[in-house]
């Protein structure tokens, strides 16, 4: 079992940059994938970016080119960079672990507005 912990949410401007991290409770060396996923109000939870333990990533066309996931093995963090947010990035991001099973935290909320 590993829990996961959150943070770095809040309240930007449109255009602005956050960075979101997530904390293991243990090493996260041996899980085959991680990232975030994302729910807006009133939409089905989606997937934003994930890396694999061999450093492949993937994104959302939606966040594509602005969005950077990345690992920290040492750390036990798996870390979003947002940069030139939108409104529509407003939502609740969840990070995850993979190994078979999915691992979630708890959630921390982005609200993008002016």
């Amino acid at each position: 079992q590993v829990q996961l912990v959150e943070s770095g949410g809040g309240l930007v401007q449109p255009g602005g940059s956050l960075r979101l991290s997530c904390a293991a409770s243990k090493s996260i060396f041996s899980f085959n994938g991680m990232g975030w996923y994302r729910q807006a109000p009133g939409k089905e939870r989606e997937a934003v970016a994930s890396i694999t333990t061999g450093g492949s990533r993937n994104y959302a066309d939606s966040v594509k080119g602005r969005f950077t996931v990345s690992r920290d093995n040492a750390k036990n963090t798996v870390n979003l960079q947002m940069n030139s947010l939108k409104p529509e990035d407003t939502a609740v991001y969840y990070c995850y672990l993979f190994d078979g099973r999915f691992y979630w935290g708890q959630g921390t909320q982005v609200t993008v507005s002016s």
